[in-house]
């Protein structure tokens, strides 16, 4: 849920004339969620955002599901997914079911021929690798490692990398995602108490106005079809705007920790929330100080989700053998918990530097075919202890 912001020209009053130098009106879009009655934002064209010149035919890009049901811990090796050309063609589903899409990408390329449109899902694009922008009609967002990238599903955008060395975790999700509402004082202020601000939120900036005739390529994504249309208009034709519906970036690095003298539950690192899951952030942070505290998670029973682990960088104490990309999975019904000899390895220790990405489902997770390509099958045995 951001909060209000304005960028470039719009008029005093909503609803009313605006008029170009040469005396033609711009057009005016509200772009808003659960039809009129949640956030929104209002849109200044140069030129309707309604002219399509061509439709061609839809093709297929639902994930092909392996296995809808499961109960074993697994991992992943995120890295083993292939480097491709395109970014749309990089992004590789590997875990999921009706409330997100939890994928991967490691696109050499920006998006220079075509814009994209996801008119299915909010998407949240976590940069492991790679430097860039975010281009959209409301404006550019700078990104690097570590960065959030929320984008409100039905924003148009392109993605400019700097380099061909990209990896994003990529996550779906078919209900607005938002911030915890625990966070959120009744009026909408992030509060004291939430481990981030207003300040952290880091808005689109440098807005620039396309106002060009031709066709433009935009791919829209909806209900598991990939729609090719053809607009005779820029996307990015927006003089300005305001409200409170925008993408927006929010870096790992700026999530302040919440830490205790006895080891604190998940819930202190969650950092977004949806209808069927949340996003949590592990940063580096001060240990327990409790005098007989014990750092490493205790052994614990989510029954009701799946946890997903993505592991982004740094040690972890309560895992051996973690490698940057790496994916794990901890079903609902199963306990899971540290892996043998890191509970005593942990006493005494006083910070951990681990960087890490937490998905927690709280309906179970299926596995597409590409899921079984980057799969350790012997990470369920890790917890033996020889």
């Amino acid at each position: 849920m951001p909060h209000y912001y304005k960028l470039g020209q719009i008029p005093p009053k909503r609803h009313t004339q605006f008029r170009k130098p040469d005396g033609s009106l711009y057009a005016e879009e509200l772009f808003s969620t659960e039809g009129f009655s949640d956030q929104y934002s209002l849109l200044y064209h140069c030129h309707p955002p309604t002219v399509i010149r061509q439709v061609d035919d839809p093709y297929d890009v639902s994930p092909t599901v392996r296995m809808t049901k499961q109960l074993k811990h697994r991992s992943f090796r995120g890295f083993d997914v292939p480097a491709k050309d395109d970014y749309l063609e990089s992004r590789v589903p590997v875990l999921v079911n009706n409330d997100c899409h939890i994928s991967l990408a490691a696109p050499r390329h920006s998006t220079k021929d075509y814009f994209y449109k996801n008119a299915d899902a909010d998407e949240m694009l976590f940069i492991h690798k790679g430097k860039g922008e975010l281009k959209t009609c409301y404006g550019k967002i700078p990104f690097e490692y570590g960065d959030y990238i929320m984008i409100p599903r039905g924003t148009v955008y392109q993605l400019y990398f700097e380099d061909e060395n990209n990896r994003l975790f990529i996550v779906e999700s078919f209900s607005p995602m938002h911030y915890p509402k625990r966070y959120m004082s009744k009026t909408g202020q992030l509060m004291e108490h939430s481990p981030f601000c207003e300040r952290d939120i880091r808005e689109p900036q440098d807005l620039e106005t396309h106002d060009e005739k031709g066709t433009f390529k935009l791919l829209i994504k909806k209900q598991g079809k990939m729609y090719p249309y053809h607009y005779a208009y820029h996307p990015f034709d927006v003089v300005g705007w305001d409200g409170c519906h925008y993408p927006y970036a929010f870096s790992i690095h700026d999530f302040e920790p919440i830490t205790g003298r006895v080891h604190q539950p998940p819930p202190v690192h969650q950092t977004f929330a949806a209808k069927g899951f949340v996003v949590c952030s592990f940063v580096p942070r001060l240990f327990d100080y409790h005098p007989l505290a014990i750092p490493a998670p205790y052994n614990h029973s989510n029954i009701d989700s799946d946890e997903v682990l993505y592991y982004v960088d740094g040690d972890f104490m309560s895992r051996k053998n973690v490698e940057k990309g790496q994916i794990t999975l901890h079903p609902g019904g199963i306990p899971h918990g540290p892996h043998p000899g890191t509970v005593e390895k942990s006493i005494g220790a006083k910070e951990t530097h681990e960087l890490a990405v937490m998905v927690d489902t709280f309906r179970p997770l299926q596995l597409t075919d590409q899921a079984f390509g980057i799969e350790d099958p012997d990470y369920y045995l890790s917890w033996l202890d020889y």
